[in-house]
């Protein structure tokens, strides 16, 4: 990785551009600059989440699952912030898998969509997994315009899955369920 900030405001952003950390510069607005900042986003929503309080039975776990999410997702903005540099391994996008099979089998199976919601835990862990779609979205996106390795479109793609879980879990361990989508309500007149 590049050298480490020892200064923040540099004011060499102030016409719009930007440093990669190949040392390559770039608009503020570029397809890569975009991603970089919806994965940042989203480590920052995660973040908040850790603030929220967590039921006693997965403290633990979930706290050092999220911190290695946290961890993993710094990786990745690194590897958007340095052209053609692989730091998201295989192995960070298995562990997802792991995760979610294990929390998935905790849990009732679904028969109907389910509204974001519950509890303060669980609703945050909802507005992690739409900012993490947004993330991957943006990740594609740049992906059309210059070759990005699969891990981080993986790592994106199965960590809102991920988060989506967890919020159902977080409902769960509090003693709530989820809210489920009512499809046949009545419509307003």
């Amino acid at each position: 990785m590049g050298n480490r900030l020892s200064k923040i405001a540099t004011r060499t952003g102030d016409a719009g551009m930007t440093g990669l950390g190949d040392g390559s510069r770039v608009e503020k607005d570029h397809l890569r600059i975009c991603a970089m900042g919806d994965v940042d986003e989203l480590n920052s929503e995660i973040g908040v989440l850790l603030t929220e309080h967590l039921p006693e039975s997965v403290t633990n776990e979930l706290l050092e699952l999220l911190l290695q999410v946290q961890h993993d997702l710094f990786d990745l903005g690194g590897e958007l912030c340095i052209p053609n540099y692989t730091l998201l391994k295989p192995g960070q996008v298995k562990q997802l898998d792991v995760w979610l099979s294990q929390y998935n089998e905790t849990l009732l199976p679904l028969t109907e969509f389910i509204l974001p919601g519950g509890t303060r835990a669980a609703a945050q862990a909802h507005v992690c997994r739409t900012v993490c779609r947004r993330a991957e979205r943006s990740v594609v996106r740049l992906g059309w315009d210059v070759e990005i390795h699969e891990a981080p479109r993986q790592y994106l793609n199965r960590l809102s899955d991920l988060l989506f879980v967890l919020a159902r879990v977080l409902n769960q361990a509090a003693g709530g369920s989820d809210i489920l989508w009512n499809h046949s309500k009545k419509q307003a007149k």
